[in-house]
């Protein structure tokens, strides 16, 4: 009983901290790190102002560089989302920036999952 309580205890505490440290921006970056040593998938979640979230999924072969990565992660951004709401692009090789289109609504962003081994993503806000 005392560990469903902690966890639920904890459950409530990560929602609460989660939805404090939301702070949509109108442009992000996102930081890659490594080259897939594993097959995975990446989730990205979006979220407008106003809007429902839109979570973007990019598959990873393994094996592949980390500039690639940044690649492949830029392809599902694009072809998941609307050129009306976002633009998606790589810089300086493994970083991918995500930009909100003009009148479109500033967007809080999240690394939902990331099953690729050795492949790290640090979001900043821009």
């Amino acid at each position: 009983m005392r560990r469903l309580v902690a966890a639920a205890i904890l459950a409530v505490l990560g929602a609460v901290s989660a939805s404090v440290s939301a702070k949509p921006s109108d442009q992000w970056q996102l930081e890659l790190s490594g080259s897939a040593r594993s097959n995975g998938v990446i989730v990205i979640r979006l979220s407008p102002i106003g809007a429902d979230p839109i979570e973007v999924t990019a598959q990873i072969a393994a094996g592949t560089s980390e500039n690639m990565v940044a690649e492949a992660l830029v392809e599902a951004l694009r072809l998941q989302l609307s050129p009306e709401v976002f633009h998606a692009e790589r810089v300086d090789g493994e970083d991918v920036i995500i930009r909100k289109a003009r009148g479109a609504a500033d967007f809080d962003l999240q690394v939902i999952s990331n099953s690729v081994e050795h492949v790290k993503i640090r979001p900043d806000r821009e």
